[in-house]
């Protein structure tokens, strides 16, 4: 299905578990070599054994909420592949004290480097080569809580949302006679890792009934197999049962 991918390089941020994993594996299915991005080193090559991807795969350990280290990943993964034909901006990050009464400096600051500092980082390292070649797609993985200020993410996670996915649409607009696609990514609730830091702990059954990480990846090989004179802005996945309003 996904015929346009194969032979492409694709970074994938947060791709230590969860829909970085799942969207990695969907990559190297499909044909592309793949590039994994995580601040955990042990759970990174973890996620490497477990993908066993061959030469067509490269590890990275990066904190996105540093642009050095952003900036070391682009050139890493364009060193070992020649280029990066598609940047997934999916790493994130929440916590438990995460109301406005809750929150201090330091967490909100914690919440934006994580969540929407680290997609500009690497985005601003990727451009250059992408308009130098008039092609490019970049998926931010933004989420419900980015369109809908629904305080079960909590503020400062929705407020790094919002600009995560507003950050994309504009430079989708300013770059749309540039070859360059950004696509905006927004699931409802998924059965990730980052559910350890709800405030309240999710039940099994929960958990059955939301998103799986693979129905994410899904969603982001579709936007990225799409030929070059397509562009889809934004797409809204979530469970069935999800609210959406």
């Amino acid at each position: 299905m996904f015929t346009r991918l194969s032979g492409k390089t694709a970074v994938v941020t947060g791709g230590g578990s969860g829909v970085g994993l799942a969207t990695a594996r969907a990559f190297l299915a499909a044909g592309a070599n793949v590039a994994i991005a995580g601040r955990d080193a042990a759970k990174l090559a973890a996620a490497e054994r477990d993908l066993d991807g061959g030469g067509r795969l490269l590890s990275f350990p990066t904190d996105v909420s540093v642009a050095a280290q952003c900036q070391a990943l682009i050139a890493a993964a364009t060193a070992r592949f020649g280029r990066v034909d598609i940047l997934v901006n999916n790493a994130g990050a929440n916590l438990k004290a995460r109301t406005m009464r809750e929150l201090t400096p330091e967490t909100w600051d914690a919440m934006i480097r994580a969540n929407l500092d680290g997609a500009f980082y690497c985005t601003h390292a990727v451009l250059p080569q992408m308009l130098d070649r008039k092609d490019g797609v970049i998926v931010n993985v933004v989420s419900v809580a980015g369109k809908r200020a629904n305080p079960l993410g909590g503020a400062a996670y929705v407020a790094a949302k919002f600009g995560m996915g507003g950050m994309g649409l504009v430079l989708a607009n300013e770059e749309k006679d540039s070859g360059i696609r950004v696509s905006n990514v927004c699931p409802g609730e998924i059965d990730t890792p980052i559910l350890a830091h709800r405030p309240t702990a999710v039940t099994d059954a929960h958990r059955a009934a939301i998103l799986r990480p693979e129905d994410v990846a899904d969603a982001i090989l579709y936007v990225c197999n799409l030929p070059p004179s397509v562009h889809v802005p934004e797409l809204v996945i979530k469970p069935t049962h999800q609210m959406y309003w």
